[in-house]
């Protein structure tokens, strides 16, 4: 009966369409004339130089959010100047309660959309269509910027050198943007210097969740696709010129690790390397780095997984970050030919640092094509072997919005006489593209092979994904094939030896007689899973089926689902050392989930996820309650319990918790302390993760670090603790 009621909502799907109110990029881009400055402008937030009341006021915005069309409740006004250095953008965004109405949670670099207020802009300096980038901040100032790729696939670690300040009032906030031409990386015309950027505007009013857009982009899209662009034309640049930015560091280090009372080992060393990037030309960009330190990077979570399948630890180092959209599978979480956390850590993921002696990270953009390349040098360890890791990527454009790419993957592992390890190679080759017949319809596809010394195989990985994404509904189908031989030694995989297949499709509803209701998205997908090797083998199935998947008009949310799923055990699996006979099982999971509107002062989320597991039965509930009285402080407590019972051969009963609590304190956007605690009563271990952070110039930076990881499960009691220092320095010549 589920399956016909699947089919049925699969076989409606396009009739949908016919209401469809997407809309398709414009024959003709608006274009905006740019006004040079006649006098020096501060950014200081306030719009007071006589230069901004020049120019063409930009207010016509598109609402995107509750409601596609109709008027603006938050007027938006902006003008763009430029003088021989930067491009500026003035911003007034009005507000009717003006400063009891701005929604702002923490002041960090890079903040997360949706919680906070925000005015952006996204530019396309070459006019590529397919990559923007962002500019985007709140009303108290702080900066996030990105690389965005196809309007999808985003690179949140990309920083560049810009400024920006703002202003709050009764009426609303100021906004005053000052970004380098040395930033943006435009071409000049054969003849003059006078270039067209294009460019797109996006207003974020958090308290009524209304989004806005200039110009017009449908609300099924993120507001950077550069098809729908205006263009600010008219721009007197300046010429290319040297454009090398250099980042020196000095950082000391102390480590101890002790069992009991007993110190095994204590590192006390200074370091110092150095990052360096070079514009050669605004087409092509050179990145060294030179005995590179991570120091102030996020350190994972800790998770307790009961499932079969590999855990995605996703990558926090910003070297590595810097244009990862570009690379082929970069963009999903279970077939990615090169994934960047093989490098750098010691063993397979292992959270370990292993040093860099070297890196070199090399990219030419054009309309038509894109070629990267990276190469790192990792050094021998105690525990891991020297290695070499190359990529080389190229990516070819055409059409609208298509592409085709190919990859090429390299690690040599150098001979490590500890383990009595030989020389080792390990290669994939990649072929990947994406096609958008229109702008809502959307294929991707990846095929991938990997040859291994080592083991002397040579496996194989495919992807192919079709969905169409409207204002009214979603549907699509993916696939996915690894074989048991598919070893990328510089990538990731979820699984081996699988096929599986992911179709299925929601509505997007937005009751206009239910105000209450801002969006309501029931739906259905199919996960089903068997052998690559022998495919009528069947693995694990389970169908997603959510009729209750709702957002409240202050953007609360609620989800009930039901998830029925079917089990073929015939492999050692023991999640959390609970051995599971081989053996088919059948048994049916729910998850009920609520979290208040997350822009408050107090919020938070609980959830339960109940019913059978296996031969027994497993409940998971979260919990997690969030205070941020003003901007500058943030505290978060984060609860999840485990409650096995009955389950596996000996029909064991299990209970895990893990506490978190987190705290993160702000003078200003630029000095910031946070910190967190995470107990994991599984293997009974504690760890602590302190880190201040001062920006006392543009993008340098004072980090002060302390670590500290207890494990009470072993006897005697293991423990490590660390702390760093660090000063950077940027120069852009």
């Amino acid at each position: 009966m589920r399956l016909l009621l699947i089919l049925s909502l699969l076989c409606t799907l396009p009739v949908q369409a016919q209401d469809d109110e997407n809309f398709p990029p414009p024959d003709s881009l608006q274009q905006i004339q740019a006004v040079r400055a006649s006098s020096k402008i501060t950014v200081d937030g306030k719009l007071d130089e006589t230069d901004w009341q020049q120019g063409r006021v930009i207010s016509e915005f598109f609402r995107r959010e509750p409601r596609q069309g109709g008027p603006i409740r938050y007027e938006t006004q902006v003008r763009l100047l430029y003088d021989d250095k930067n491009v500026y953008i003035g911003a007034i965004c009005k507000d009717s309660v003006g400063l009891k109405g701005i929604r702002v949670q923490d002041l960090r670099r890079d903040f997360s959309w949706g919680l906070n207020d925000l005015f952006g802009i996204a530019l396309d300096p070459q006019n590529l269509k397919q990559y923007a980038q962002g500019f985007q901040t709140t009303p108290y100032g702080n900066q996030r910027d990105f690389q965005n790729f196809n309007g999808n696939s985003f690179d949140t670690g990309w920083n560049t050198l810009w400024r920006v300040r703002t202003k709050r009032s009764d009426e609303g906030y100021m906004v005053e943007m000052a970004i380098p031409f040395k930033s943006l990386r435009y071409n000049l015309p054969e003849e003059g210097n006078t270039i067209t950027l294009g460019f797109t505007l996006v207003r974020y009013a958090r308290r009524d969740i209304e989004v806005s857009s200039f110009p017009a982009i449908p609300q099924s899209f993120t507001p950077y696709r550069m098809t729908y662009a205006a263009q600010l034309t008219g721009i007197e640049a300046p010429p290319p010129s040297t454009n090398i930015r250099v980042e020196p560091y000095a950082l000391y280090q102390y480590d101890e690790n002790k069992t009991g009372e007993q110190l095994i080992e204590k590192l006390n060393e200074p370091k110092v390397g150095v990052d360096a990037k070079w514009a050669i030309n605004p087409k092509t960009v050179l990145d060294l780095t030179v005995n590179t330190d991570f120091a102030q990077a996020d350190v994972d979570r800790a998770v307790n997984n009961l499932e079969r399948f590999n855990i995605f630890f996703p990558e926090r180092r910003q070297f590595f970050l810097e244009n990862s959209g570009i690379w082929a599978g970069g963009s999903q979480q279970s077939i990615r030919p090169f994934f960047s956390r093989r490098i750098g850590l010691q063993g397979e993921f292992n959270a370990i640092p292993a040093a860099i002696d070297v890196g070199a990270r090399f990219t030419q953009r054009t309309e038509k094509n894109a070629l990267a390349g990276l190469f790192v040098r990792q050094r021998e360890t105690e525990n891991s072997a020297g290695s070499n890791f190359g990529v080389l990527r190229y990516l070819k454009n055409y059409g609208r919005e298509n592409n085709i790419g190919v990859m090429v993957t390299h690690r040599l592992d150098d001979t490590f006489s500890n383990l009595g390890l030989e020389s080792n190679n390990n290669t994939t080759i990649t072929l990947d593209g994406q096609i958008r017949p229109t702008s809502q319809w959307d294929i991707q596809y990846m095929l991938s092979s990997s040859i291994d010394e080592g083991t002397g195989k040579t496996g194989y990985a495919g992807r192919l994904f079709f969905g169409n994404n409207s204002n009214k509904f979603y549907y699509g189908w993916l696939t996915e094939y690894i074989d048991a031989n598919y070893s990328p030694r510089m990538g990731f995989v979820r699984q081996n030896d699988v096929i599986r297949h992911n179709p299925g499709g929601y509505f997007i509803l937005r009751p206009k007689n239910l105000d209450w209701i801002r969006r309501w998205d029931p739906g259905v997908f199919v996960d089903y899973n068997h052998d690559a090797t022998n495919p009528s083998s069947f693995q694990q199935a389970s169908l997603i089926i959510f009729p209750v998947f709702t957002w409240f008009k202050d953007d609360s949310f609620v989800e009930i689902t039901s998830v029925p799923t079917w089990q073929n055990i015939n492999f050692d699996f023991a999640p959390l050392g609970l051995e599971i006979a081989r053996d088919r099982y059948y048994y049916t999971r729910y998850l009920v989930q609520y979290n208040t509107d997350l822009s408050k002062k107090w919020s938070g989320d609980l959830g339960v996820n109940f019913g059978g597991f296996y031969n027994g039965t497993r409940t998971t509930m979260n919990a997690a309650a969030r205070f941020a009285p003003i901007p500058h402080t943030t505290f978060t407590l984060n609860y999840e319990r485990n409650d096995i019972r009955g389950v596996g051969i000996l029909e064991e009963d299990l209970t895990t918790n893990l506490y978190t609590a987190s705290l993160r304190l702000a003078l200003n956007p630029r000095v910031q302390l946070s910190s967190f605690y995470q107990y994991n009563s599984f293997n009974e271990q504690g760890r602590w993760n302190v880190r201040f952070s001062w920006e006392y110039l543009p993008l340098s930076f004072v980090y002060l670090v302390f670590n500290d990881t207890q494990t009470d499960i072993f006897e005697p009691i293991q423990q490590s603790t660390q702390f760093i220092s660090k000063v950077t320095l940027l120069k852009q010549f």
